[in-house]
């Protein structure tokens, strides 16, 4: 096979591939996403037929005029061309293009009224702080006792609007969830927003789209589009307190983090632990990766987590620590049972 050839065949494996699973612009999963797909669909057929009308009109320009035998006519007094149905031409072009801008305006506008009917009465509040390098989630209902704080993952019920307020504690972000919305800048000092309504069950990925520092990669956001009992269900398990350890070894873990340098940054609910600066781990064994999604959630990554963060995501906030193996045992085994 030549070069040319296999190196189109890459390059296009690689855009089929980046037109699907948990992470695609395309998959129209939410309202948003679906009239943004609908309006860029809209947008590809008008500028495409223009595109090839022109290319295609500039091909006959050319290879008329290299057949022509007499490009124009002189006369005493007077030039004429010699182009005829020019104007019938020019008509057609000239309503060609006033049809395609206004296909591309009605499209915008119904668009725009679509995007701002979904995001009326929102029913679900919730506010995501992003930080260097990791997201801050909080559901904030109107009753304060049912407030849930969890971190790295955003659970949608299906079918329910929801308006999400977004916050920066350090540099700009930007917040994007590619199958169900589009990405919002997040900036420190100012409250920006997202409204998503979800129309398909689902496991996603969402991502920061701004650079913001070194680990900017690896600050994805876990999203799970579900059924309005099963987000209940799991908001009820949210709002419950960190399980009390059963074990030795746990029990060892649970004093370690909670009276030594853990506790000033995590806060894990129901215990002495109460720090607000890392994300709340009273649920951590519940979700599905660790370090803002860059590592899956398993015992051996939670070992090489707590042991030595900064190999893991160097420049992260937490530090590395000198942590005695039978610590580190005890920490892992306490932070398993937080589910």
């Amino acid at each position: 096979m030549k070069p040319g050839r296999f190196t189109a065949l890459v390059v296009a494996g690689m855009a089929v591939s980046g037109c699907g699973g948990i992470q695609n612009a395309l998959g129209g999963q939410a309202v948003q996403s679906r009239d943004f797909v609908s309006l860029f669909a809209v947008f590809m057929v008008v500028c495409t037929v223009m595109y090839f009308v022109t290319v295609g009109t500039l091909m006959w320009a050319v290879f008329r005029r290299r057949r022509a035998t007499e490009a124009c006519t002189v006369e005493t007094g007077r030039h004429e061309v010699s182009a005829p149905g020019s104007r019938t031409a020019l008509v057609v072009w000239t309503t060609l293009i006033a049809v395609g801008l206004s296909a591309l305006a009605v499209a915008s506008f119904f668009t725009d009224r679509s995007l701002a009917a979904a995001a009326r009465s929102p029913k679900l509040a919730i506010t995501v702080t992003a930080n260097q390098w990791w997201w801050d989630v909080q559901y904030t209902p109107d009753n304060p006792s049912h407030i849930i704080r969890t971190a790295n993952e955003l659970h949608l019920p299906v079918g329910v609007p929801a308006e999400i307020t977004l916050k920066s504690n350090d540099v700009i972000h930007s917040f994007w969830i590619p199958n169900l919305a589009g990405k919002q800048d997040v900036i420190p000092g100012r409250v920006t927003d997202a409204q998503i309504l979800p129309r398909q069950i689902g496991q996603y990925r969402g991502q920061c789209a701004e650079f913001c520092g070194t680990e900017h990669a690896n600050m994805a956001l876990d999203v799970t589009v579900e059924s309005m009992a099963d987000f209940k269900k799991w908001a009820a398990a949210q709002l419950q307190p960190a399980i009390a350890p059963t074990t030795p070894l746990a029990a060892a873990g649970f004093n370690y983090v909670t009276t030594r340098q853990c506790s000033v940054c995590h806060n894990i609910t129901g215990t002495p632990a109460n720090g607000q600066l890392g994300p709340d781990l009273t649920h951590l064994a519940s979700r599905k990766t660790i370090a803002a999604g860059t590592l899956p959630l398993t015992r051996g990554n939670l070992y090489g987590w707590v042991a030595d963060p900064q190999s893991q995501k160097p420049g992260s906030q937490m530090p590395t620590m000198q942590i005695a193996p039978q610590d580190l045992h005890a920490i892992v085994a306490y932070l398993e049972t937080l589910k």
